[in-house]
């Protein structure tokens, strides 16, 4: 995969689970990375074992004057912002009727109010950039809905839809922005959660549990951090210049459907 090794990346949540990976993956193709977080020590640990032309930058996303310093602080760090990644994110699992304000607050505020103003803080620089690109992490809950996930499945559709808008109005600039869905990955904090969940509400082993999921997906696996990273490195990379306003869906075909009655 062609990446330009002077790429200069901004990662948010780029101290766990997608971020993380994707940051680090970034750093080994030749990009100097800003790793951006909420947990300080978090960022100071990921930050130290990737080295030279790697910026920790401590930050919550739902501050617009925390993100405007964090692409400041990118910018006159690396001489500009040509790639931004928005992995960070939290997750809430309750019925609807158990789900709280501050549950739905939280999650939207996180999830697509941080998008939203991380994206709006970097917009000038990647259109000062000429190569700009930002990809979204969201989620299969981006596309479709699912039980006792009210608050998360609404901020991942509508951060989806958030990219497809900022795709068409950064395009002049000949900035892309694309999406990618990833289905539950065990390995990620967030997939721990859920995991857990699983395992109290069925009374299952966590091994038990992934081996389940990952029989039920039609390609007999669960995900990886590496597939997903994969996925945000391509929309990254020279070959996807032509590519803007695509969802991509990291799901192992889980997305396909199966003819009723027949299994």
């Amino acid at each position: 995969m062609r990446i330009a090794q002077d790429r200069r990346a901004l990662v948010t949540g780029g101290a766990s689970g997608f971020g993380r990976r994707i940051a680090r993956r970034l750093h080994e193709a030749g990009a100097a990375v800003a790793v951006l977080d909420v947990n300080g020590e978090r960022v100071e640990e990921t930050v130290s074992g990737l080295g030279d032309r790697a910026l920790g930058i401590t930050a919550d996303v739902r501050s617009a004057a925390g993100v405007h310093a964090a692409v400041t602080r990118t910018v006159n760090a690396f001489g500009g912002l040509d790639t931004l990644v928005v992995s960070a994110g939290v997750f809430h699992v309750g019925t609807l009727e158990a789900t709280g304000e501050h549950d739905w607050d939280r999650t939207l505020d996180v999830n697509l109010k941080g998008a939203f103003l991380t994206v709006k803080a970097a917009a000038w620089a990647l259109r000062e950039s000429g190569r700009g690109r930002i990809v979204t992490i969201a989620s299969d809950c981006g596309r479709r809905g699912f039980a006792r996930q009210v608050p998360y499945v609404a901020s991942k559709f509508g951060l989806v839809g958030l990219t497809e808008s900022v795709a068409a109005e950064l395009a002049p600039a000949r900035v892309t922005a694309n999406c990618v869905c990833p289905v539950g990955c065990p390995t990620t904090g967030m997939g721990q959660q859920v995991l857990d969940w699983k395992t109290g509400r069925t009374g299952l082993s966590a091994d038990q549990v992934m081996e389940a999921t990952a029989a039920t997906n039609p390609l007999g696996r669960n995900a990886t951090e590496d597939d997903v990273a994969d996925a945000a490195l391509f929309f990254i990379s020279d070959h996807a210049g032509f590519l803007t306003g695509v969802t991509l869906d990291v799901d192992g075909g889980a997305r396909l459907g199966s003819i009723p009655g027949t299994r």
